[in-house]
């Protein structure tokens, strides 16, 4: 068993080195020690003290507990608990990763401020390291600068990294202008079902780009000879679609007119972006985008992603499965005006700030106070539409708030193959949940929540639903295997800690 345990803490301990770069003799020059040293250990042949395990995650700059990148984290949750105060809502996770993909656009510096320290975004930084592309986190952490090399080192591509991401797709429609011929890992990210990957084809064949998927990876020609003679119509009205196509738009010479375009935050903030390399963007917040494209991109950019609408509908729900009274900060108001109306006929007893700009100077926010409130089922069912309507990411909070609410709510989630079926997990927590079939669930409130120990949802929204759930309920919960909430939330657990909530993070060794 002392040797298993030894074997473990070993594995931990070189996954570590190699994800920070480092050869064995390199950590052992670090720690004062030999070469052979730091293989016994690493091979589980060495007893380890506690000062020595705190020694290595100083050397490697990480904490003992993140030493298990590859290990799998867990929430131990004291339920029944109110929350108070304020919380701030942080930068979006999805505009955050379109701007990483972006940067690839840009010869010279881009510094981005207040990213997100979520998985995701780590996941791309690896993928970008790999190629060649030098990042820091300057500002004490808080911003991210990217300066990328004169040619990119694709074949070195860190495919594990891509794989665990789907956003590796947006790297497409920069990449195109980089080089004739490159080779992409499939994309991975959330389980929720068969999304295909046709509708960025279709754009992306406009610019003279063909792809052939084989042996887990995609592999892109250029055909320069090809150039966007009509408008472009998307097939599908995404979000990662359109920002591919914008991509693809920035650095093609000429003008792009894109239509059935996404309109939502992740691609305005694009959209905002592209204007501050030197692209005119026409058509921003509408359906249907013109982009004036530049051949070269070589400035020094410094731009400030807005807050995320989905994190903020997250902590409103907390709020309203807790029946606590909480003021969420920095809530882009645009992006979550429908979600607040439904709230509204649901019986929310909320208010708001007057509005003000985020620090990009364009998204409004507002500050907002929710209060415990006597909720009632809304008439029409809850279903997602393209912006304006009900966010797509929002719908899965809506399982959680109807089932605090008194009556039944039909719930369609038709864009996702089988997200409807991860919500039903609540009924592990004392939730009446009835799935009618992949795409809907009827929710039947009020709920008396009852604690329990689960694995995590393998889809971001439900695993944050289910969080959410054992915050209500009293007593105590686990939730097991949590990589997926720290995909696209930093510090979760903690800035609910801030806020009343009694949630601790621990790992198995």
């Amino acid at each position: 068993m002392a040797d298993d345990y030894l074997v473990r803490i070993g594995r931990l301990i070189r996954d570590a080195r190699q994800h920070r770069g480092w050869t064995q003799a390199q950590l052992a020059e670090a720690l004062g020690t030999s070469q052979s040293a730091v293989n016994r250990i690493e091979r589980g042949n060495q007893n380890i003290s506690l000062e020595m395990i705190a020694r290595i995650g100083e050397a490697l700059d990480s904490e003992i507990v993140s030493l298990g990148y590859a290990g799998p984290m867990h929430l131990r949750v004291v339920g029944g608990r109110r929350l108070s105060g304020a919380i701030d809502v942080k930068t979006s996770k999805n505009a955050c990763v379109a701007l990483l993909c972006a940067s690839l656009l840009n010869k010279g510096r881009t510094v981005l401020r207040r990213v997100a320290r979520i998985e995701e975004v780590y996941r791309l930084l690896e993928v970008l390291h790999s190629i060649g592309v030098r990042t820091r986190w300057i500002n004490d952490g808080v911003d991210l600068e990217i300066v990328p090399p004169a040619e990119l080192d694709l074949a070195a591509i860190d495919a594990d990294a891509a794989r665990r991401t789907r956003s590796i797709i947006m790297f497409l429609g920069p990449l195109l202008h980089r080089t004739d011929r490159f080779m992409l890992p499939y994309a991975g990210g959330c389980d929720l079902g068969t999304r295909t990957v046709e509708p960025h084809m279709i754009a992306l064949r406009r610019f003279g780009l063909d792809i052939a998927a084989t042996e887990g990876q995609y592999h892109a020609v250029v055909d320069r000879a090809v150039r966007p003679d009509r408008p472009i119509v998307l097939t599908e009205r995404g979000d990662t679609v359109t920002e591919n196509a914008l991509l693809a738009a920035a650095r093609h010479d000429g003008t792009t007119v894109i239509r059935n375009a996404s309109s939502n935050y992740m691609v305005q903030d694009l959209c905002f972006f592209l204007e501050a390399l030197g692209v005119k963007v026409d058509g921003i917040g509408t359906t249907t985008l013109t982009v004036h494209g530049v051949p070269t991109i070589d400035v020094d950019v410094d731009y400030s992603p807005s807050e995320d609408p989905v994190e903020a509908m997250s902590l409103v729900a907390a709020a309203v499965v807790t029946e606590s009274e909480l003021t969420v900060r920095r809530v882009p108001i645009e992006f979550l005006e429908i979600e607040l109306a439904v709230l509204e006929e649901m019986g929310l007893d909320h208010d708001r700030s007057p509005e003000y700009f985020a620090d990009n100077g364009r998204t409004r926010l507002v500050d907002l106070t929710v209060r415990p409130s006597k909720l009632e089922a809304p008439i029409d069912k809850i279903h997602p539409m393209p912006f304006p309507g009900l966010n797509i990411d929002n719908v899965p909070f809506f399982a959680a708030i109807a089932a605090a609410a008194q009556g039944k709510t039909l719930i369609h989630d038709w864009v996702y193959d089988n997200r409807a079926i991860y919500l039903t997990d609540l009924n592990r927590l004392g939730g009446r949940l009835q799935l009618l079939d992949p795409h809907r669930v009827l929710v039947e409130g009020p709920t008396r929540w009852r604690a329990a120990e689960m694995m995590c949802p393998p889809a971001l929204r439900p695993a944050v639903v289910v969080l959410l759930a054992m915050m209500a309920a009293e007593g105590t919960s686990v939730l097991r295997n949590v990589y997926v909430i720290n995909r696209g939330y930093e510090d979760l657990a903690e800035r609910l800690n801030s806020i009343g909530a009694q949630i601790e993070t621990f790992r198995d060794i």
